[in-house]
């Protein structure tokens, strides 16, 4: 008999993930095989082929992103910030190991480089090779791959990047580090004078706290901030938060423009999500 990674159970000849969400909501995905998983000196690896969404990666148990609707947040978390600034050149993604926000950068003439700090190989390797439909199996010259802790990564730069994107798992573990105060003032070092960064806050219905607290930080960092969301089925609540901290005022959205071949975003959508549903504004304005 194969013994199955702890994550995993077998129910009636089928084959289970199972999420827990703060030990209140478990959510379910039925796997249809194994495509690859590795324990690192970080965390345990796999991808798994599902039902309903595909391929998807998952560390230490939780899903982080999956074929079906990877896409969302990926275009939502690069695209979004790549049109707010006037002419990026200089990308640094800090974590998004599966190389889809990579991707989508990857998009924009102007980018002449891109920095991925991802501490752990083999998330690159297992994306690549398992999850095409999230990472394009990412081989453009200007993406440099830093396999490294991205907070010290970004203690070590002044003034360099137009664009930050931090793609970070959830607020638990060695991803904590990318949440706290003294994190966000290092982006705001690494940025040229013209800079903006944004990173995900989790979801406006079960993980308020952690929204309102990423907004609150920033805002003490960097002059100006805004919160846009996207819907994305794969995480909990679907509804989901990102967070920009800039250096200067940012693009009024209905003055966006944008105009590159995407599944999620599109002129109308980047501008519309600035739009808060009035239970998230009245949380951010207490």
């Amino acid at each position: 008999m194969v013994r199955l990674p702890k994550y995993l159970h077998a129910s009636e000849d089928k084959l289970w993930l199972t999420e827990d969400e703060r030990d209140n909501l478990k959510i379910s995905y039925r796997i249809k095989s194994i495509l690859f998983q590795e324990t690192t000196p970080l965390q345990h690896v796999m991808v798994l082929d599902s039902v309903d969404f595909g391929p998807m990666l998952v560390l230490d148990g939780v899903v982080q992103t999956t074929s079906m609707d990877g896409h969302i947040y990926n275009e939502m978390i690069a695209h979004v910030p790549l049109t707010l600034h006037p002419h990026p050149r200089k990308v640094l993604i800090i974590g998004g190991g599966d190389c889809g926000a990579a991707k989508e950068v990857a998009k924009y003439d102007t980018v002449e480089r891109i920095d991925l700090v991802e501490i752990d190989e083999a998330v690159v390797r297992a994306s690549k090779l398992y999850m095409p439909e999230v990472s394009g199996k990412l081989s453009d010259p200007r993406v440099a791959y830093h396999y490294t802790d991205g907070v010290a990564f970004a203690k070590k730069v002044k003034g360099e990047y137009d664009v930050i994107i931090v793609d970070s798992s959830d607020p638990v573990g060695p991803a904590q580090q990318l949440f706290e105060p003294g994190f966000y003032k290092s982006l705001h070092t690494a940025l040229n004078e013209g800079g903006l960064m944004v990173c995900q806050s989790q979801s406006p219905i079960f993980h308020q706290d952690v929204m309102l607290q990423t907004y609150q930080r920033i805002g003490e960092v960097f002059p100006y901030r805004n919160v846009y969301t996207a819907v994305v089925p794969t995480y909990p609540g679907g509804l989901w938060s990102f967070t920009i901290g800039s250096k200067q005022p940012l693009t009024e959205p209905e003055r966006i423009r944008f105009s590159h071949k995407a599944r999620y975003a599109n002129e109308e959508v980047l501008r519309q999500c600035f739009a808060l549903p009035a239970f998230i504004r009245e949380l951010l304005e207490k």
